[in-house]
């Protein structure tokens, strides 16, 4: 007879997650790193009172922000390489909902997160409970259904025994190279008290390995011919490079083969920035030197990327008309994109094995000679952009060499939306893989702090910086109290231009007035006058403005020796971006308009679409 252990369906919830473990290193430690909560009336009576028991095993963090919690234990999942992950849970309504937007961010992103809302009433009797939205014509609908689009896995948990199969699914899906992304449990607030007769082998500890997909012996048959074929080829870099802790085997292929790599927003660190045939960003954000050569390029090997516009200058940066792509992606969708010679593989294991089939060939010398010439460059370009200034409002590319030159690449440098990641993506020399942080694929403003945040949980003992404008800093900086709270220091350098400083750029090149973005163009009777260091020293942050380039090394540098959270404000142009380096991205223009400027760049705008190579 089965032998069984009484329990609440949050109580066996919990004690599941203590036991699930992985192995790090050669050491055997758990897989989740703890649980973020903000407790309310439809969590705090069972999940709540479940995670108090367990608290020694799964330790509870309390945030501020749902939202935030949940990005938090998504950069943890990133940092880690998705070898170690979080969970996350809200009460009913808007706690819950306030999770949404990590959600499609971990869904677009490919990162692990298990998000657990509570719900409505299973049994249907309280109706409605406080916090539930009712739908007039389906009794089963709730608000928690917004998860079911940017979920890998939901379920919603009506029975106390549905929890069993449900987290089965939930730690395939959560450990699965392919399909990992956020799974959502809704946990109806009756049935989380509930009790059932769990079987004590449910309770049993597990360890999960990232699995490694080898590839088929005729995809990597074909992809061996394209690039032994290749006069001109390119590897791009994406982040199924890092998640894959496969940048030894990268900088193994390059090395013997000559063929010049590129990085990807997700995929940047990959190499170190220093490694002579690292063309460093491709795409809208790339440099001179890898948007050249994937111009020219006669073969592109695409590792771990889910080639998005702006990798591919919206499919106009490749001008190669007999170009060959190999997609090596361990998710079939991505590894077949844009009519790609498929080669289903962990990344790892399948640069490996293009590195053995390869053996003894190399690239052209003047291919690969050509790359170097184009680096050094595209350095002495970068150099120039980053260098120190005397400027009342330096650019974002001048408070980005003053970071680096205060930091240098040993840090692990985090930024999410706005202008910075355009800039950072070219002109940050990173370091050791992972070192770049990048939440550019859902480029959710907000990220930042709260990222940094899980960052420095899952490196506790590296020096995490955070870039951030003042605009996203507004959206949601309250996890900065967090970070004290919790002894977790980061360095944020806030650049302050004063509104939303990209997208006016943005909607000027477009042909568009200055409408809406930079506060002083907003509807205002008076302009805001906000004291960031100010705001932030009040959450407990060691904070201070600084006046140029020069202070701003300097606050660095101090920055380095404190024990606590500090944040450093800088007043930057908000016009000023880099000119050198880019490329084309489709951003669609009125056709019609009383501007003449719009009339101009839709003209502009029809003449780069030809470019683009539809179907490819």
């Amino acid at each position: 007879m089965t032998k069984t252990i009484r329990l609440t369906m949050a109580q066996a919830l919990t004690r599941f997650l203590s036991q699930q473990m992985t192995e790090i290193d050669g050491k055997t430690v758990p897989i989740f790193g703890g649980v973020w909560a903000i407790f309310g009336h439809g969590n705090v009576a069972g999940i709540g009172e479940a995670l108090y028991q367990v608290r020694d095993a799964l330790p509870t963090f309390r945030a501020h922000n749902e939202q935030a919690m949940a990005h938090a234990a998504i950069a943890y999942g990133k940092a880690n390489f998705r070898r170690r992950f979080m969970a996350a849970t809200s009460s009913i309504g808007p706690g819950a909902v306030n999770m949404v937007t990590a959600a499609a961010l971990a869904h677009v992103n490919r990162l692990p997160v298990l998000l657990l809302p509570g719900d409505v009433f299973a049994n249907r009797i309280p109706d409605p409970v406080l916090q539930q939205a009712e739908d007039f014509s389906d009794g089963t609908a709730t608000v928690n259904d917004c998860f079911r689009p940017v979920s890998r896995y939901f379920d919603r948990i009506t029975r106390p025994e549905q929890i069993i199969p449900a987290l089965a699914r939930t730690m395939q899906v959560l450990t699965d190279p392919a399909e990992c992304g956020p799974v959502t449990l809704s946990l109806c607030q009756d049935v989380q008290a509930e009790a059932y007769d769990y079987p004590e082998s449910f309770f049993a500890e597990r360890v999960w390995t990232p699995r490694r997909i080898r590839p088929d012996r005729r995809e990597l048959a074909a992809a061996i011919a394209a690039l032994k074929g290749a006069k001109k080829p390119l590897i791009i870099a994406g982040g199924g490079v890092l998640y894959s802790q496969a940048s030894d085997e990268l900088t193994d292929l390059a090395d013997s083969t000559g063929i010049p790599v590129c990085e990807t927003q997700g995929g940047k660190s990959s190499l170190p920035d220093d490694h002579p045939l690292n063309m460093a960003a491709v795409g809208v954000t790339g440099t001179s030197a890898a948007n050249r050569l994937a111009e020219e390029a006669d073969v592109v090997l695409a590792v771990g990327t889910r080639l998005q516009d702006f990798t591919t200058g919206s499919w106009s940066l490749f001008k190669n008309a007999g170009k060959t792509i190999v997609g090596l992606n361990v998710q079939p969708f991505d590894a077949g994109k844009h009519r790609a010679l498929p080669l289903v593989a962990d990344a790892a294991e399948g640069l490996a094995e293009i590195g053995a089939a390869l053996k003894g060939w190399k690239a052209p010398s003047a291919w690969t000679d050509n790359a170097a010439k184009g680096k050094k460059d595209w350095q002495a370009d970068a150099a120039k952009v980053t260098a120190s200034t005397n400027a009342a409002y330096p650019s974002d590319a001048q408070v980005i060499g003053a970071v680096q030159r205060a930091m240098g690449s040993g840090v692990t440098l985090l930024h999410a939306a706005g202008g910075l990641p355009g800039e950072l993506h070219k002109l940050w020399q990173a370091g050791a893989p992972g070192s770049y942080h990048a939440e550019y694929g859902f480029s959710t403003m907000g990220y930042e702090i709260a990222g940094g945040l899980g960052t420095k949980m899952a490196k506790p003992d590296e020096e995490v910086v955070v870039m951030i404008g003042d605009g996203s800093y507004l959206m949601l900086n309250s996890e900065i109290a967090t970070s004290v709270m919790l002894g977790l220091k980061l360095t944020i350098v806030l650049l302050d231009n004063r509104g939303y400083g990209c997208i006016n750029r943005l909607q000027m090149a477009t042909g568009g007035a200055n409408f809406n973005n930079l506060l002083k163009d907003s509807r205002h009777e008076v302009l805001p006058d906000i004291d960031f260091a100010a705001h932030a020293a009040s959450l407990g942050a060691i904070a201070e403005k600084v006046a140029s380039i020069a202070g701003l090394e300097t606050a660095l540098k101090q920055a380095k020796k404190n024990t606590r959270t500090t944040v450093v404000v800088i007043d930057t142009d908000p016009l000023v971006s880099t000119d050198a380096g880019g490329t084309w991205w489709d951003v669609a223009v009125p056709e019609v308009s009383a501007r003449s400027q719009v009339n101009a760049a839709r003209k502009a705008y029809d003449e780069k679409r030809q470019m683009q190579t539809i179907g490819d």
